[in-house]
């Protein structure tokens, strides 16, 4: 279940964001190497969603049949459920996690998606998409002034584009993260 913050925050932003997309490119398609992500800070709770195609996790998107590919799933599942390896919060915010949520036909909890319409390569062919959804609570939530990705990058070195939604103390901004620019500023 995905909390109400985030999505009452973000639809007004994800709207301009749309008709920016219809516009100007590709920023809503499945798009291998670049991952969306939202971020939500209200008081003492920070709420960040990545929802990435499995090719930039996983290195594909069909079902992990063989051996292999279980693992390397399995191995993708057990990191994207450790979010602090993932993105570094300043030590004096003391941010803990309060909630994971996994989602992915890989993971056998969502389906794929066809996505014969989008004009790609890969006209026909089912995709499969993950979705990480983290609530974290900070102690001191006046020190999160940033927040690093590189961890996620270095990880997954799939993933070479977030494109970024956040919603903070200094209201709606968007951002782009690379491997060489990987800090979000609140």
């Amino acid at each position: 279940m995905r909390p109400l913050l985030l999505a009452l925050a973000l639809i007004p932003f994800a709207a301009a964001q749309a008709h920016d997309e219809h516009e100007h490119g590709s920023l809503g398609k499945h798009e291998h190497s670049v991952a969306q992500l939202n971020v939500a800070l209200d008081g003492s709770t920070l709420e960040l969603e990545v929802d990435s195609p499995a090719m930039n996790f996983v290195g594909f998107e069909h079902p992990a049949s063989s051996a292999a590919d279980q693992a390397t799933v399995a191995a993708a599942r057990a990191q994207l459920g450790k979010p602090l390896e993932l993105v570094q919060a300043p030590a004096a915010a003391k941010c803990g996690v309060a909630e994971v949520e996994l989602e992915s036909p890989l993971f056998g909890n969502a389906k794929a998606h066809d996505h014969d319409d989008d004009g790609d390569e890969h006209e026909g062919h089912q995709h499969s998409d993950i979705n990480a959804h983290y609530k974290l609570t900070c102690a001191a939530p006046e020190a999160l002034t940033s927040l690093d990705f590189a961890p996620l990058f270095k990880r997954f070195p799939g993933t070479q584009k977030l494109v970024v939604q956040l919603i903070g103390p200094n209201g709606q901004q968007g951002a782009e993260l690379t491997p060489a620019s990987s800090l979000l500023k609140f």
